[in-house]
């Protein structure tokens, strides 16, 4: 269960940079003109994550699966872009399918690279493109509406989604996001919501993309993503876009001497991958045996039978039990049978929640 994370953003803020960086390879073109991404690009990105390989050092395995984020970059948005203007508009349902958004923003100067609203101002360039996002919306909750306008006479049921919707589009129409709609007669609302997929539902990560100079974050572009984001209950994180695509070019050890050589040992994708993870709030765990180490991407507070069955269908169907050990006690005990001599191997049944670092391996039935 990969995420799936939608890059957003006007054109000319360093999206295809962005998304280059992400696929370690020049699949975007990035230039200095609008609407250079034309198709919308996709990408899946390996988690970086070390306890995959402390565990492979032990086991041993033929290979190791990090577990992976898959990238959608879409064309620029831009005012009007749901009226038509631009291209984005087009490639909005490629993001639909998304679980979260990642807002690129502007934060540098270059008058080589126009900007398409003259001049940088984020707070500005933000609200554009969310109020794109939230028109695109309204229009398919409008649609909804419609269609169940039409049924609604008969089926009492059909009846009670009108009036949620009818209620959607008036908080919608009002301007605000419909993550921040809620309803308090049933779960009508969230699960329509969850139904309908919209765009502004979804946790967005504000990235704010900056020039070598700015890493710092200090500077008042940075601030002024940073005080959106926080008015948003949102995450933001300052990346340089063009940097990170000189790191992608890099072995391990260079890319290591190279994050030094700026006070950090993390590439700002890094933490964006990371971020996504604590935003959408997914924890790891892992499978071992002489085959593969692999890592597994599941929902805080699964069951052990629902992890199971993102390792094989049959395993949530027959499960019988967990054998769980703590990725730290399995790294410090040597392996599995280190954990089984020192007792610190558990059996658990079909109520264990997962924890993040779980060690698992699946007891099932045929």
């Amino acid at each position: 269960m990969s995420l799936r994370i939608g890059i957003v953003g006007l054109p000319n803020v360093g999206k295809s940079t962005l998304f280059n960086a992400l696929v370690c390879a020049r699949q975007a073109e990035a230039a200095s003109y609008p609407f250079c991404t034309i198709e919308p690009n996709e990408a899946v990105v390996g988690v970086p994550d070390p306890r995959v390989e402390r565990l492979a050092a032990i086991v041993k395995p033929k290979k190791i699966t990090h577990t992976a984020v898959d990238f959608v970059d879409i064309a620029g948005l831009v005012r009007g872009a749901s009226k038509g203007e631009g291209l984005g508009n087009q490639f909005l349902g490629h993001v639909r399918e998304t679980d979260a958004l990642l807002h690129v923003v502007r934060c540098f100067h270059d008058e080589d690279v126009a900007h398409v609203m003259g001049e940088v101002e984020p707070a500005r360039d933000i609200e554009i493109v969310e109020a794109e996002l939230l028109l695109r919306d309204l229009q398919t909750v409008e649609k909804r509406v419609e269609k169940v306008r039409r049924q609604a006479q008969a089926d009492k049921a059909v009846r009670e989604e009108l009036s949620v919707l009818e209620d959607l589009k008036s908080h919608l129409d009002a301007g605000t996001p419909a993550g921040d709609f809620g309803d308090s007669r049933s779960g009508a609302s969230a699960a329509l919501l969850s139904e309908l997929n919209l765009l502004t539902a979804k946790k967005t990560i504000y990235c704010a993309n900056v020039d070598e100079g700015g890493l710092a974050g200090t500077g008042a572009w940075v601030t002024a993503v940073r005080d959106y984001a926080a008015r948003r209950d949102a995450e933001a994180v300052v990346i340089c876009a063009e940097i990170e695509e000189e790191l992608a070019g890099l072995d391990e050890a260079e890319r290591r001497e190279f994050l030094a050589s700026y006070g950090t040992d993390e590439s700002g994708l890094d933490r964006v991958i990371k971020t996504g993870y604590r935003v959408l709030d997914r924890v790891t765990f892992f499978t071992t045996n002489e085959n593969e180490v692999r890592a597994w991407c599941l929902p805080r507070g699964r069951k052990a039978p629902q992890a199971a069955g993102l390792v094989h269908t049959d395993f949530e169907r027959g499960f019988v039990r967990a054998q769980v050990i703590p990725c730290e006690e399995f790294v410090r005990r040597g392996g599995e049978a280190g954990c089984r001599a020192a007792g610190v191997m558990r059996v658990e049944g079909k109520d264990y929640v997962v924890q993040d670092g779980d060690v698992v391996l699946f007891l099932h039935s045929p």
